[in-house]
């Protein structure tokens, strides 16, 4: 019975969480500084569409392989909408995804259109420019319906953590 109702509680407060917001965060959260924001020896993987999620990112969207292309992570340390670009190869991608073994992790999945590209890949330490943070209040919106799903619930519970150290998180 508790359980069920912290579970509750934490979707409530994510609601409200969602609901209270005023604008986007695009700054730096280590920097607080707007613009670009240099990460150095980020650790990247990479899937693909042949892979368990299918065809299409956690908001519901195709992935994408294009000149914006799609990536996932744990939206606690790099929140949905957030666009980078890596530094060697020029590529920009864009958060719009997660995936459960990157909870609780740094490490970014960068989506490639198959197999091969994906192996060749492989594991890499790279330098990566944040061109725009993304949203702790869009994460949590998208997150707060699934907060069943254990995964969803360990993102959404980091960040309201994320919030109220940081002291974002509102009470009324």
């Amino acid at each position: 019975m508790s359980q069920l109702l912290r579970l509750a509680f934490a979707v409530g407060l994510a609601a409200l969480m969602a609901s209270c917001a005023t604008q986007t965060n695009t700054k730096s959260p280590s920097s607080g500084v707007s613009g670009l924001h240099r990460m150095s020896k980020v650790r990247t993987t990479a899937y693909t569409h042949t892979e368990r999620g299918g065809r299409h990112s956690a908001i519901g969207t195709r992935l994408s392989g294009k000149n914006v292309q799609s990536a996932a992570a744990d939206w606690s340390h790099y929140p949905l909408g957030t666009k980078f670009r890596i530094v060697d190869t020029n590529e920009v991608f864009k958060i719009d995804d997660y995936g459960t073994a990157l909870i609780g992790t740094s490490t970014i999945d960068l989506y490639k259109t198959n197999r091969l590209a994906m192996r060749k890949w492989g594991v890499r330490h790279v330098d990566i420019d944040i061109l725009e943070w993304g949203s702790d209040t869009d994460s949590l919106h998208v997150l707060a319906p699934r907060a069943r799903n254990r995964i969803c619930r360990r993102m959404i519970l980091a960040l309201q953590d994320k919030a109220r150290t940081q002291g974002t998180l509102r009470t009324f």
